[in-house]
């Protein structure tokens, strides 16, 4: 929860939030936690200034540190709201108004920003009441977010405005006397009352009916958390009314004690209206992530995931939204020889990978058309020819398979993708050292996409110094995934000649490592077509262990693009952000960022790596093929979750 604005002898005790009531509505991790912040915030805004919250409809608290301090980010939050105004009028003016709800919010938005102001600060902390519309809040905020991706970055003024404005969907009660229809009908008889019930006078918070869809079971609205949940308690307070008066005994009749009140309740569920947009590496969908985070927040917040690979550059945009990386923090090292540093990746290979695990570029739909986004080169055939064109698209957004997974930093390649495996026991030792060898985990998890061909006259299969390090820290209660390799296609001699062909045996060490997740590569959004990638490696492992365990996308992966990389994958295109580029060093990212959004949700898994192996094996999609080249099959992150 975000610190109040007030000082302590100002902050009253408020009555703990009570998620009871809204136990069969509001299901979603995120909506519930944010509405307890918000609730409790505004309790305590209306206990220090009873007076001024009738007067406006916002609370906006300002970044101490901008330039000028509270008073300098009023001024400059002033002269942005104004532009978010003239957005907001402009947007509305082109709307259609073809029915007279159209016409009356349109009307509603004209009156608001002519009647739009922000107070002066309120002398004792840095926050000042307005009244605004929630039409200009949204622009308003949009814009503060997007000075973090400027370059450079500049201060953003705004900390925090309350209370934010929930887009949420309203699953309608099919079991509701009358059906459908009556239970809609009470929905949008009842969001007036509701806002009324809490002293709510804002014209932003509203049904949105252009998204109405004929027979749809759902209502979409922005509302903010008091409305939702005085709408939940009407429902709530209906229901158990309706359900007392059928279980009174009638004439001739005993009582009927049995009723259950929830089928009198017009609302089924509430569930959060996540944004959506385009994303061009298809691949989170192909997982199941995205849905893993609309349904059970599973985002990776307070896990965190370190990356032995060649670096990750931190300042890429992409990790700025979720702060993925503390480039502060004493876990961040170099274990080359050489290096620059653990954010020095003149390769690219590590910053590629840790895209894929975290981190999110997103840009609001309302944003200015001048708003830097996000741009991608892609790699093609030209038609009939052998040509490969490069393209450069312009996304809306792109992120991780977990977002808000922190990041640690381990360089163990050089700039040429090459290094040596003291480096990667190094790592290791030092990932042991922060856990306390198991004692207290702090990284929870970790990512090699890297390896070498397993040498059978040197070592045991499975037993070579790195595999028995590796095993030793999933004994720690570390998830370590590994690629499985990209040695699964080459050459087979026979008495007619050569061929080419799959080649089993082929798993590369570590992936060797018993107790690792070794992954293997498949398309990037059917799998079930075109199966395991050619050229992923293929097991058995050398004394028959099945390898891999899992396959996940590893075939044309969209994720950030930074040094030779960046060079190589975006030609002469200097704009770019992300770029393409195949093979199980991204097959192994996407189970490292499914398996973080996992712990995120089912925390009581932490610290029991094997445990966690299991279910994903247990849990993945058969596509199909030879267990020696799909293991356990496609990695699945919505059944890994539910079977536990």
């Amino acid at each position: 929860m975000p610190p109040s604005p007030f000082p302590p002898e100002k902050q009253r005790q408020v009555k703990t939030f009570d998620p009871v009531v809204l136990d069969r509505t509001v299901i979603a991790v995120p909506l519930l936690e944010k509405m307890e912040e918000d609730i409790k915030l505004i309790d305590e805004i209306k206990e220090a200034h009873p007076d001024l919250v009738t007067q406006f409809n916002t609370a906006i608290h300002f970044n101490t540190e901008f330039p000028g301090g509270a008073q300098g980010a009023l001024e400059e939050v002033r002269e942005m709201a104004r532009r978010a105004a003239e957005a907001a009028r402009k947007a509305s003016d082109n709307r259609p108004k073809n029915t007279s709800a159209e016409k009356a919010r349109h009307d509603a938005l004209v009156a608001a920003i002519e009647n739009q102001t922000i107070a002066d600060l309120q002398l004792e902390n840095a926050y000042s009441f307005a009244r605004l519309h929630g039409a200009v809040i949204r622009r308003l905020a949009s814009a503060n977010d997007r000075l973090a991706f400027e370059k450079p970055p500049a201060p953003e003024p705004i900390k925090q405005i309350l209370p934010r404005r929930f887009e949420i969907i309203i699953d309608l009660n099919l079991e509701y006397p009358g059906g459908r229809d009556a239970a809609r009908q009470w929905v949008l008889d009842h969001i007036g009352p509701a806002k009324e019930q809490v002293q709510i006078d804002d014209a932003g918070q509203e049904i949105h009916y252009e998204k109405e869809q004929p027979n749809s079971q759902f209502v979409f609205a922005s509302l903010e958390a008091r409305a939702i949940q005085a709408l939940i308690s009407l429902d709530l307070a209906e229901a158990e009314k309706e359900a007392e008066k059928r279980r009174k005994p009638t004439k001739g009749a005993p009582a009927k004690t049995q009723i259950d009140a929830t089928k009198f309740r017009a609302i089924f569920h509430i569930w959060p209206d996540f944004e959506v947009s385009a994303c061009i590496s298809k691949s989170i969908a192909t997982v199941k992530a995205d849905a893993a985070q609309n349904s059970f927040a599973a985002r990776g917040a307070g896990i965190t995931w370190a990356v032995m690979d060649s670096g990750i550059q931190k300042d890429h945009p992409h990790f700025q939204k979720y702060g993925n990386i503390d480039a502060s923090s004493s876990w961040h090292k170099d274990f080359t020889v050489e290096g620059g540093g653990p954010f020095d990746d003149e390769n690219g290979h590590g910053t590629h990978v840790a895209g894929i695990i975290a981190g999110e570029w997103r840009v609001p739909t309302d944003a200015a058309k001048t708003t830097k986004r996000p741009v991608a080169v892609s790699r093609y055939l030209k038609n009939d020819t052998e040509d490969v064109e490069y393209q450069s698209i312009t996304l809306d957004g792109i992120g991780g398979m977990a977002p808000q997974t922190r990041l640690v930093s381990l360089r163990v390649l050089d700039e040429n993708g090459k290094g040596s495996v003291s480096n990667l026991i190094a790592a290791i030792g030092h990932v042991q050292e922060i856990n306390g060898y198991g004692r207290r985990l702090l990284i929870h998890g970790v990512n090699m996409s890297l390896g070498y061909n397993f040498e059978p006259e040197w070592f045991a299969c499975g037993q070579s110094p790195l595999c028995v390090e590796v095993n030793r820290l999933v004994k720690s209660g570390v998830v370590v995934v590994v690629a499985a390799g990209n040695t699964g296609y080459g050459m087979l001699k026979s008495t007619i000649g050569a061929t080419s062909a799959g080649m089993a045996l082929t798993i590369n060490d570590p992936g060797n490592s018993d107790l690792a997740i070794t992954v293997g590569s498949t398309h990037r959004d059917m799998p079930h077509v075109y199966g395991v990638s050619y050229f992923s490696s293929k097991g058995p492992t050398g004394d028959g262990r099945l390898k891999p365990d899992l396959v996940a996308p590893g075939e044309k992966i969209i994720s950030c693009a930074t040094g030779m990389l960046k060079k190589e994958g975006a030609k002469d295109i200097d704009d770019c952000d992300y770029v393409e580029t195949s093979g199980t060093s991204m097959a192994a990212p996407h189970v490292s960022g499914v398996i973080a959004a996992f712990l995120s949700v089912r925390t009581e898994f932490i610290g029991q790596a094997e445990r966690v192996k299991e279910i994903f094996v247990s849990t993945a999609t058969d596509l199909r093929r030879d267990r020696y080249f799909q293991g356990s099959g496609l990695v699945d992150l919505m059944r890994a979750i539910q079977s536990v």
